[in-house]
């Protein structure tokens, strides 16, 4: 299948022969694979008499030996699937069996996950699905604040590729004009006290024009500056993970602190967080140096920890 996506990711027009030629495969052969390539992927295909056969939108397909070599120099190696069903799922999967780090990536998730247990679209080749395994030493000081550190790794990479107006909202996402633009999912297995591993994973709105099923409002890289090279944006992703991750590890939050609340969208602006149980409306005055949300609530400074929390912007 891989194979033949390549040969159509242009966007342009392609016989049926020119395919079959490539492939080694006849017409009618090209046909089935096409017939089956839909089926599996959902991609839109036309096929006009005397032109061929293109896609409706053209892609960037992700290429792994491009990708593996360049992140083997950051010390990470590289999991590269068509389809699966989470990212996040199948590295807590290998890290049953493979040395961390390591970064697992899909063109397309049959069971994306964000926060709260809410469904994280994730149609065939157009965002980034990815999630990176490693091991934390230290307990829970090497823990906090980490997903906020991912956050800003997140909008460094999309500000390099030209997106404009990237901002933070805490903990985990990261908006564009008001509009969400990627997520992060933080898991955990092992001993949080002691020695555990860690998987970040990271859901990026790239070259998405459509979706179904998406609760919220959105936006996509696509929409602010075209069509991206998302090999490229991995590379740029992944470094500013390695950076981002380094200085937290060495420093801790603290010495991020200042650099996320000049990001963070809502800051000075009222508030409601809930807990699940409980609402609380306030005035977000930052983050404390362990990443958790400061709130004045009637004259008083609470903090907020915990991922299951959830924060909106009073209208």
């Amino acid at each position: 299948m891989n194979r033949l996506l390549k040969l159509l990711q242009d966007g342009r027009f392609h016989s049926g022969q020119e395919l079959g030629d490539a492939l080694g495969i006849s017409r009618s052969a090209v046909w089935k694979h096409l017939q089956r390539l839909q089926g599996e992927t959902s991609l839109l295909l036309y096929k006009v008499p005397g032109r061929g056969y293109r896609l409706a939108e053209p892609l960037s397909l992700l290429n792994s030996e491009e990708l593996a070599p360049q992140l083997m120099r950051l010390g990470w190696t590289l999991h590269l699937f068509d389809a699966i069903d989470s990212t996040n799922a199948e590295a807590l999967r290998l890290l049953q069996q493979e040395r961390t780090p390591f970064l697992v990536m899909a063109e397309a998730q049959t069971s994306g996950r964000g926060r709260r247990g809410r469904r994280w679209v994730s149609p065939f080749g157009q965002n980034l699905y990815c999630s990176l395994a490693f091991k934390v030493h230290g307990g829970a000081r090497q823990l906090s604040g980490m997903s906020l550190a991912v956050g800003l790794a997140v909008m460094h990479a999309l500000r390099l590729a030209g997106v404009p107006q990237v901002g933070l909202k805490w903990p985990n996402d990261v908006y564009v004009d008001g509009r969400k633009i990627a997520g992060i999912l933080l898991e955990l297995t092992g001993d949080p006290a002691d020695v555990c591993h860690v998987v970040v994973g990271i859901g990026i709105n790239v070259n998405m024009i459509d979706a179904e099923g998406i609760d919220q409002r959105w936006t996509s890289m696509k929409e602010h500056i075209g069509m991206v090279d998302r090999n490229a944006l991995v590379v740029t992703l992944a470094s500013a993970l390695k950076r981002y991750l380094e200085q937290h590890a060495n420093l801790g939050f603290s010495s991020l602190k200042d650099e996320w609340e000049a990001s963070h969208i809502w800051q000075g602006q009222k508030c409601t967080l809930s807990t699940g149980a409980h609402d609380f409306s306030g005035v977000v005055v930052g983050v404390d140096h362990q990443g958790g949300l400061r709130l004045m609530i009637e004259g008083d400074e609470r903090v907020f920890n915990g991922g299951e929390l959830s924060l909106r912007l009073d209208r």
